[in-house]
């Protein structure tokens, strides 16, 4: 149910910053006939760190409504305080989510026993599949393969999002967690090495605007097409490395924003993308073709 390309999305917005639920909808609808095998709204893309606890909702809603089952909706419900974690889960499940991501709990610095009991804590309290999401890089804890490993055994925790660029961790997860855990990239440049190393797919930026690229990418993956998959990736190069030219997710709103999908608009602290960044994305995207 969990595998291929699997889209973080942004959460489109007007000029004002108020959310463009019409172009949400439309970007989902665009996302499911282009190819994507799953949607993950209010992430670190969604913007989720500066969305009311209201607005996060509703844009978990609107993802479910839109997707009308047509591909699986893994929803952002990470927090740092686990309280609020849980109830973000509890909503989810209520929506008809089919999944959770929950992030690791940024800036409290939580030991590895922490981590376990806070995970533990939130797939007690909610029936509902959960995805560890691991990115050191903004989160500044790394969980480490053996505590994965305690919080594989429960029956609601199901995978990885690995943001960890760590080409040998699904290695180590995968002989650790065994083959039923799933484990899903973060991290788009390293998507098709780490399918390679024993993941089943992607939760991906890059894909908000190239969608059909990244499906394709898998698609070929998936029917042992390792040359095709390779051709794709290295098309995608000159895009994947522009969307992290800045923190993310300005690039990708830009980009987005360039193909109908909301305004560039991004909430403080981010700020828009300067006009040299802009440049490169533009062009990132008319060299891949996605634009005229």
């Amino acid at each position: 149910m969990f595998h291929g390309s699997l889209t973080a999305l942004v959460t489109p917005m007007h000029e004002d910053g108020s959310i463009d639920e019409a172009a949400y909808t439309r970007l989902i609808d665009w996302q499911i006939e282009q190819g994507t095998q799953g949607i993950v709204p209010v992430g670190t893309t969604g913007e989720s760190p500066t969305l009311s606890h209201e607005e996060h909702k509703r844009v978990v809603e609107l993802a479910i409504a839109a997707a009308r089952g047509r591909v699986p909706v893994i929803a952002g419900a990470g927090s740092n305080s686990t309280a609020e974690a849980i109830s973000l889960a509890a909503h989810a499940k209520r929506a008809g989510a089919d999944a959770v991501l929950v992030v690791t709990p940024y800036y409290n610095k939580p030991t590895q026993e922490g981590l376990f009991r806070h995970y533990m804590a939130i797939a007690d309290s909610v029936d509902i599949p959960l995805f560890i999401y691991n990115i050191p890089g903004r989160s500044v804890i790394d969980m480490s393969v053996e505590t994965m490993s305690r919080l594989a055994a429960h029956k609601n925790i199901v995978g990885v999002k690995d943001a960890t660029a760590n080409l040998a961790r699904p290695l180590h997860t995968l002989r650790a967690c065994g083959p039923e855990f799933i484990q899903l990239s973060g991290e788009d440049h390293t998507a098709l090495a780490y399918l390679a190393a024993g993941g089943s797919g992607c939760i991906s930026v890059t894909a908000n605007v190239a969608p059909k690229l990244c499906a394709q990418l898998h698609a070929a993956w998936a029917r042992g097409d390792l040359k095709e998959a390779m051709a794709i990736q290295m098309r995608l190069l000159p895009l994947h490395d522009a969307m992290f030219c800045e923190s993310n997710p300005g690039p990708v709103k830009y980009a987005a924003s360039l193909l109908g999908f909301g305004a560039n608009t991004v909430r403080l602290p981010l700020a828009e993308v300067t006009a040299e960044s802009a440049g490169r994305i533009k062009a990132a995207m008319l060299e891949v073709g996605l634009l005229a």
